[in-house]
């Protein structure tokens, strides 16, 4: 069953407090939409979730992408528990300090899979990263 904006809204508050103290607030994620269809996070880049070479590091990226995907299909099912079952990422350009915004998209749903697009921008809307994640609903369908 579909959320209302009311439901939707609440929910991505609960979600946001919820997350605070998880991976998700160690590295700064914002939620900033969320729809049946997509779902939008952004993360302020800054010299923490740097690599030696001064670039955005893949594995800030790809916790970014999966981060985004995995809000998505909660909200989707949200009584369910959901994994992560496959993340494939596609570093496209290096992504250099600053605001990052991350937009996951339903592919597929089937009983028990979900199918995720996702991709990074930059501020200026530069694509830097993509990627596509496989969830497996393993209670709660």
């Amino acid at each position: 069953m579909e959320m209302s904006d009311a439901e939707r809204k609440f929910y991505m508050e609960q979600v946001s407090k919820l997350a605070e103290n998880t991976f998700w607030g160690f590295l700064g994620c914002q939620l900033e939409s969320l729809t049946p269809q997509k779902a939008e996070i952004s993360l302020q880049a800054e010299v923490q979730h740097l690599n030696l070479i001064g670039i955005v590091h893949g594995g800030v990226l790809s916790s970014l992408l999966d981060n985004a995907m995995g809000v998505l299909v909660m909200s989707i099912l949200p009584q369910a528990k959901i994994v992560t079952t496959n993340l494939n990422v596609h570093f496209v350009a290096p992504m250099q300090p600053g605001r990052l915004i991350v937009s996951a998209e339903l592919v597929h749903q089937s009983r028990k899979m979900l199918t995720v697009y996702g991709m990074i921008t930059d501020g200026e809307g530069k694509l830097g990263t993509i990627g596509t994640g496989t969830f497996r609903i393993i209670s709660g369908d």
